[in-house]
């Protein structure tokens, strides 16, 4: 049977409310990715926590040192659970993440965070280039109103797109419930 491991990406406190770049339905995707973290900590299955570490000029979340930085209670690590830092969308880019997914012998990523347009969807797609097979809790992720061409697109639009552009050839997309 293939190791799993759990990817819990950017379950940070700046995309709740009162954070920097609040999120739509954060709360609720850290309830169902607490419920995934639960589940591989009783197995005890390896987990990879990533970090986004905001580091380029402007930028107005994310910042080192504040609590807008930190991992949301809900899914705070534990002694002995990897921390990944990264300054890029993708959590591979410039990490160890890849090299610490192959020590623990990890074939399949169950992969839950924020934000479903950007670094859980860059993430998932190089996952599935580095050959894991990946499974994405599709409702314990989250993200926020978009813009294009002078057009709000609702959370729930830009959330539901993502996910349907990745399922299938990138990801399995499932519900908590069905983990």
């Amino acid at each position: 049977m293939a190791e799993r491991a759990l990817l819990i990406i950017d379950i940070q406190n700046d995309y709740f409310p009162g954070g920097k770049m609040e999120l739509e339905g954060a709360d609720a995707a850290a309830e169902n990715a607490a419920l995934a973290l639960e589940q591989f900590r009783r197995l005890g299955l390896p987990i990879c926590h990533v970090k986004h570490l905001s580091i380029r000029p402007g930028a107005t979340f994310f910042m080192p040192g504040t609590p807008g930085v930190e991992i949301n209670q809900r899914v705070r690590p534990r002694e002995g659970e990897r921390v990944i830092e990264k300054n890029f969308p993708n959590s591979f880019r410039g990490t160890e993440l890849d090299a610490a997914l192959k020590a623990a012998d990890a074939k399949e990523l169950v992969v839950a965070g924020m934000m479903t347009h950007m670094c859980v969807d860059a993430s998932v797609r190089q996952a599935a280039d580095l050959g894991y097979r990946v499974t994405l809790i599709g409702d314990a992720c989250a993200t926020r109103t978009q813009s294009y061409n002078g057009e709000a697109i609702p959370a729930r639009q830009v959330h539901a797109a993502f996910l349907a552009a990745l399922n299938g050839f990138y990801a399995k997309v499932i519900s908590a419930r069905e983990l």
